[in-house]
């Protein structure tokens, strides 16, 4: 019995140290940037590929993904999401269901999706926003169940060669926040966690569209969110920091102190229905005073037209930017649809997926 006892005991010390080996193991994938370029592991995103002549090389083609880890800590609204087989909703569910999707994505040539703590509107738009998709305590503490579904995705996308654009804040659910200081302690914590888990195939976005009036915290706004990506810039560890900017609402241009403070550009194309003006604001970008040589990135373009000769897709790339998928339910549409409304279904289930990812899969020789 006793070398039984021992034997087990050595098993569960071993099962431990090979617990923590895993936990620390060294990242597979690493993002970073040359000029207007995207790397990853030191090598252009699309090396060497065009598409009907126009360059490819270096761009990050994403789609919004933000619903990866919500949930609804609002009981009088968590009835609103249930999946239509089982009549309730589940966010662990929700999760697996997405990291089971990641490979069909990927080999479509999906290189990055967009995921934030706090989410995005899971109707789509909504005027008022009374369920709690957050992923922070009121003093900007990490909450462990929000982290342990961030940490199974990321950590997939890490294996498959995908970068994750780590969304912090967003509009609807900032003011669970209880005041400032609550702001930059959510900005540490999530900081802290990346390090302590080694990944490196993410890049930052402080908060979705910081122009946003709906915004409650003055560093969340125009004005002063400069002040929190610079304080990301100055997390470091090891000689290492993550690449970080924010966006802005449809159609806007970034002003001069984002651009000073970025490593890329976000832009989102909502309300842009002439794919004229995403050629005009990639220009218009590019003309900021403190712009250069850097990446330009739409993360968020609910505008398709996918069989159409020209789009808002195909304009972002005629213009060397990257392109992102927004896509989102409307009323009378089924379950199928809309990659941000919950519950979700994270197949590429609908016309409209397949049309961005055929195309996207056209573009990248994938």
């Amino acid at each position: 019995m006793k070398i039984k006892y021992r034997i087990s005991i050595l098993t569960l010390i071993l099962f431990f140290i090979a617990l923590n080996l895993f936990s620390t193991a060294k990242p597979k994938t690493n993002v970073s940037i040359k000029a207007d370029k995207f790397l990853i592991n030191g090598i252009p995103t699309y090396k060497d590929r065009s598409w009907q002549g126009y360059p490819m090389e270096g761009l990050l083609m994403n789609s919004r993904m933000v619903q990866g880890i919500f949930d609804d800590l609002n009981p009088e609204t968590t009835a609103m999401w249930k999946y239509p087989d089982t009549g309730k909703w589940d966010p662990d569910r929700n999760t697996k269901e997405f990291i089971k999707a990641m490979p069909e994505w990927r080999k479509h040539g999906l290189l990055a999706f967009t995921i934030n703590w706090q989410g995005g509107s899971p109707q789509g738009y909504s005027k008022d926003q009374p369920w709690e998709n957050n992923a922070f305590e009121p003093d900007g503490t990490l909450r462990p169940a929000y982290a342990e579904r961030m940490e199974k995705i990321v950590r997939k996308a890490d294996k498959m060669g995908m970068v994750v654009i780590m969304g912090i804040f967003y509009f609807g659910q900032d003011q669970r926040l209880k005041d400032e200081e609550a702001v930059k302690n959510a900005v540490d914590n999530v900081m802290d966690w990346l390090f302590s888990q080694g990944f490196r195939n993410v890049i930052v976005e402080v908060n979705n569209e910081c122009n946003v009036k709906a915004y409650d915290h003055d560093i969340l706004k125009p004005d002063r969110i400069h002040e929190l990506i610079d304080r990301v810039k100055s997390k470091t560890r090891d000689g290492y920091r993550y690449l970080v900017g924010t966006s802005y609402g449809g159609g806007s241009i970034p002003k001069e102190n984002v651009v000073n403070s970025s490593d890329f550009i976000l832009l989102h194309g909502n309300g842009v229905t002439d794919p004229a003006r995403i050629t005009q604001m990639v220009k218009q970008t590019r003309q900021v005073k403190g712009y250069r040589p850097m990446p330009i990135l739409f993360n968020e373009d609910d505008h398709f037209n996918f069989d159409q000769p020209s789009n808002n897709m195909v304009e972002a790339v005629k213009s060397y930017a990257s392109w992102g998928y927004f896509d989102f339910r409307m009323k009378d549409e089924g379950f199928d649809e809309g990659y941000q409304s919950v519950p979700v279904n994270w197949k590429i289930s609908s016309e409209r997926k397949k049309g961005f990812f055929n195309l996207l899969k056209e573009m990248t020789d994938h």
